[in-house]
Parts: C-alpha cells; sequence; structure tokens
C-alpha cells in the first residue's frame, strides 16, 4: 500500500490573521511627503518572498503609485514577520503578494468658535412721582461654543 503523503505546502500566517496584518500595516504606514503635496492616492502591490523562518527575504513592487509610495510600501512589507507551519521536513521560499492602500488623510478644519450674544432692557414704572425718568436694567449673555 502507497503512503498518503501531502501534496502541497501550508501556507505562512500572519500572528493574529488578516485583521493584525492591516492594522500592523496601517500603524506602520508614513504618508510619504511627495505624495501629499502632489495628492496621490491609491494601491501599491508588492510581491514577497518568505524563507522558512518567515522572515521577507526579497520583496518587490508588482503594480506601484510613485511619488514614494512604492519605497514605503516595500519598507512596511520588510517589517513583517509570519508564522511558517513545517513542511515535510523541508525548507521552502513561499511567495505572496500584497495590497498596501494609500488614502490622504482627512483633515477636517474646526469651524471658527462661535458666539451668540442676547441683550435686552426692561423699564420699571415709577408710580410714586410722574416726572421722574423710569428705571432702566439691563441684561446680557454671551454663549460661546
Amino acid at each position: 500500500m502507497a503512503k498518503n503523503r501531502p501534496t502541497h505546502v501550508s501556507k505562512p500566517v500572519y500572528p493574529g490573521g488578516n485583521k493584525a496584518l492591516r492594522k500592523f500595516v496601517s500603524s506602520q504606514l508614513k504618508y510619504p511627503p511627495e505624495a501629499l503635496s502632489a495628492k496621490v492616492e491609491g494601491s501599491v502591490t508588492v510581491r514577497y518572498s518568505l524563507d522558512y523562518t518567515g522572515k521577507v527575504v526579497d520583496a518587490k513592487v508588482k503594480r506601484g503609485l510613485g511619488y514614494g509610495c512604492d519605497e514605503e510600501a516595500l519598507r512596511v512589507v520588510k517589517l513583517l514577520r509570519f508564522e511558517v507551519p513545517q513542511s515535510r521536513k523541508k525548507k521552502v521560499r513561499i511567495h505572496q503578494d500584497i495590497t498596501i492602500n494609500f488614502k490622504l488623510p482627512n483633515t477636517k478644519t474646526k469651524p471658527a468658535p462661535q458666539q451668540l450674544s442676547v441683550s435686552y432692557t426692561t423699564t420699571k414704572k415709577g408710580s410714586d412721582s410722574q416726572g421722574s425718568t423710569p428705571e432702566q436694567v439691563r441684561y446680557s449673555y454671551t454663549i460661546k461654543w
């Protein structure tokens, strides 16, 4: 009888899964100043090779944007570390692709502080003497937000 041997190589996984991978990439990614000034947005696809320990040993841009985005994507990909399951006690090099999105940061400007002022005047009628001037009281409120 022939032995049932696996015919495929197990894929490496990032500790914590894809969600942790995206979180790591977004935390390490710094928008290049050239891309900010040119207002460039888009995605960079990087093909990288992993050795048997899970380190990125080679990375190349498959589809880039320019303006420093390609170099930044390569820098972040080279920081990645994966867990590689052992493949039949062979030291295997694995190739994968990753897409890194570059989106301009939201720069919401704060509106100017607004202010509301209300003032009104009340008059009291003097009942004891008719020739005197009525007494005036002024109120003023200012609300800032």
